[in-house]
């Protein structure tokens, strides 16, 4: 009895010592990001490496880092209006699409997703894919992170550079490029809103060949930038 006391407590100890050095590494981290620009995401990580391992060759990724200056104000607005539209007001969880998810699953619905962009930022920066437990732990855990060390701009600036738009393209700067051959800066509102369209799933939603579905979804997005109006960002 006492030998087990004594390995418990020695289990115990360094638990809660290894809890401890996980918050304070991750809090170092994110507040490090306040001000550097990371150079890739988990995201592309995996991406690079399961290619690596399926076929043995490196995957280019296109990639262009674009600071928020350069970036349209209506680029902004458009991925607002596709992906988060009470992203200015929450702190990292959208309580309102959350009920909304659980009422339709309870009424034996489909489960939809109600991530904002605060979570998306906070998975698509640091974490693997998939719905299990520990992972979306670890989101929750990034996104009040993230919400309380960033203001909205650097969110969004982030989630803008390192959100996928399409096979091996990361980010507004080289999705500009690649699918509307100009700068970022020089993106229009109507190209605006075909590029947040994509956002839900750049690998079915294609830039390179604009679907109905994808254009009926442009001008869903067009319409809804116009009632949400320019609302600063904190």
């Amino acid at each position: 009895m006492r030998r087990f006391k004594h390995w418990s407590g020695r289990f115990l100890k360094w638990s809660l010592a290894l809890i401890a050095g996980f918050l304070v590494l991750s809090s170092t981290l994110v507040l490090m990001l306040r001000w550097v620009d990371p150079p890739t995401s988990a995201v592309m990580l995996q991406h690079q490496i399961s290619a690596r391992l399926g076929s043995g060759e490196p995957l280019p990724i296109h990639h262009e880092w674009v600071d928020w200056e350069r970036i349209p104000g209506t680029l902004a607005r458009a991925v607002i209006a596709a992906e988060d539209q009470r992203f200015p007001d929450h702190n990292g969880f959208d309580l309102v699409e959350i009920r909304k998810a659980m009422a339709q699953a309870q009424a034996g619905g489909r489960l939809r997703g109600a991530s904002t962009i605060s979570q998306q930022t906070a998975k698509n920066l640091f974490l693997w894919s998939g719905r299990d437990y520990p992972r979306k732990a670890l989101e929750a855990w990034l996104t009040v992170l993230i919400e309380t060390l960033w203001s909205k701009q650097r969110i969004l600036e982030i989630y803008l550079n390192i959100a996928q738009f399409g096979p091996e393209t990361y980010g507004v700067g080289a999705a500009s490029w690649r699918y509307l051959d100009r700068p970022v800066s020089a993106v229009g509102a109507r190209e605006a809103a075909l590029l947040a369209a994509v956002l839900p799933n750049p690998n079915i939603y294609r830039l390179d060949a604009p679907s109905a579905r994808v254009r009926r979804r442009a001008d869903w997005i067009g319409r809804q930038m116009r009632q949400l109006g320019e609302r600063p960002l904190r």
